[in-house]
């Protein structure tokens, strides 16, 4: 019951924002009373909450399974924004926006374990990006780490980004480029070039 109620809920929140949703949207789409989801979760933010820690899990596992995949370091992070990328609906509603602005505790605890899933994965991306010679040997990888996670939070600003003018999934495009285009050999680069034409196909 939990899981129906959740998985309704994350779906809605998505496509239309935490803001709009109502407890009784919710009960409407699933076919259930408020009486019920009540029994379930105190008050909508414990169900914000809930919702958004358990997408968050869900991403991290399939970031894993991407990363168990061993591709090169490049493949690997445009791999990653492809995942991201079709689980959150493009983003349309710009979840987290209104999540910062709404129900700002549980953005801040997002933001920590995002950074720490972040700065782990592109110290072992830039690592493997190394050792196959597709990165410069002179980056420093804590750097490299932390401004990746600094730029990916800029770009969800709508405030300098707006979603009107800068679709995320052509922002998302953009910046893993300009992050890859500064770190890459010509070796790097030539793979990088092949993806990028790729995906213009």
């Amino acid at each position: 019951m939990k899981e129906k109620i959740r998985d309704t809920a994350s779906q809605l929140f998505l496509e239309r924002g935490f803001k709009s949703i109502t407890m009784d949207d919710i009960a409407n789409e699933i076919g259930m009373s408020k009486k019920t989801i009540y029994s379930e979760y105190s008050n909508k933010t414990s169900l914000v909450e809930d919702c958004v820690m358990n997408k968050f899990c869900d991403l991290s596992n399939g970031i894993d399974l991407i990363i168990a995949m061993d591709k090169n370091a490049i493949e690997e992070l445009y791999e990653i924004k492809k995942y991201v990328m079709s689980h959150l609906n493009d983003e349309k509603s710009s979840p987290q926006y209104q999540l910062m602005k709404y129900y700002p505790k549980i953005h801040k605890n997002l933001k920590l374990m995002q950074f720490d899933k972040m700065h782990s994965c592109v110290l072992s991306n830039v690592d493997r990006g190394l050792a196959q010679g597709l990165f410069r040997d002179n980056i420093e990888p804590e750097f490299v780490a932390r401004i990746y996670f600094t730029g990916m939070n800029s770009i969800k600003d709508q405030n300098i980004f707006p979603l009107n003018r800068f679709p995320i999934s052509n922002l998302m495009d953009s910046f893993l480029e300009y992050h890859l285009r500064g770190i890459v050999t010509p070796k790097g680069k030539s793979i990088l070039n092949k993806i990028i034409n790729s995906n213009q196909e």
